[in-house]
């Protein structure tokens, strides 16, 4: 069975990881009789269970990008604040 990242099972709800670790312990089971043909369909639950999780960590990439833009912005404003005052930075 392939196990999601550790990023996304941090995201995962109790509930969602509940039942990840129900499907994953049952896959490994399958595996391990060698019914590879079962373990296909539950891998498969497993990849759609864990959507919502995914989608929790690119939002939180994307909050993470928009904080990073914000902060250069500003970097960017206090420079230019800082050139029109006629100081030199250097002194």
């Amino acid at each position: 069975m392939r196990h999601c990242s550790v990023q996304v099972r941090g995201l995962l709800t109790r509930e969602e990881l509940d039942r990840y670790n129900g499907l994953i312990e049952i896959g490994s089971y399958l595996e391990d009789q060698s019914r590879y043909d079962l373990a296909y369909n539950v891998q498969k639950e497993i990849d759609i269970l864990i959507l919502p999780a995914i989608e929790r960590l690119k939002d939180k990439g994307r909050a993470r990008d928009r904080a990073t833009a914000e902060y250069l912005e500003s970097l960017r404003e206090d420079d230019e604040d800082g050139e029109d005052d006629g100081k030199d930075p250097s002194a």
